[in-house]
């Protein structure tokens, strides 16, 4: 199986979808290498970054289902190999 190494970012405007996030997070643990979040109280918005090693499937699947959610943004940013 090829994997690449990506980032997901993902910015949080809608605190009510933050369940819905980490569930579909968890459901995709096995590929995810490390997450940071950062909330930024002035903006009332957070912050998060998951980096994951996956098929370029999963990465594309997780990031559009991320990018449903109400409120939320995601984009991902790949690795050259």
């Amino acid at each position: 199986m090829n994997t690449r190494v990506a980032v997901i970012s993902i910015i949080v405007e809608n605190p009510e979808s933050t369940g819905a996030l980490n569930r579909l997070l968890h459901d995709y643990s096995e590929y995810i290498i490390g997450r940071m979040g950062i909330p930024y109280r002035e903006k009332g918005i957070n912050i998060i970054c998951v980096a994951v090693d996956a098929p370029q499937d999963a990465i594309n699947t997780l990031t559009g289902l991320l990018g449903r959610l109400n409120g939320i943004s995601a984009k991902a940013a790949y690795s050259k190999s």
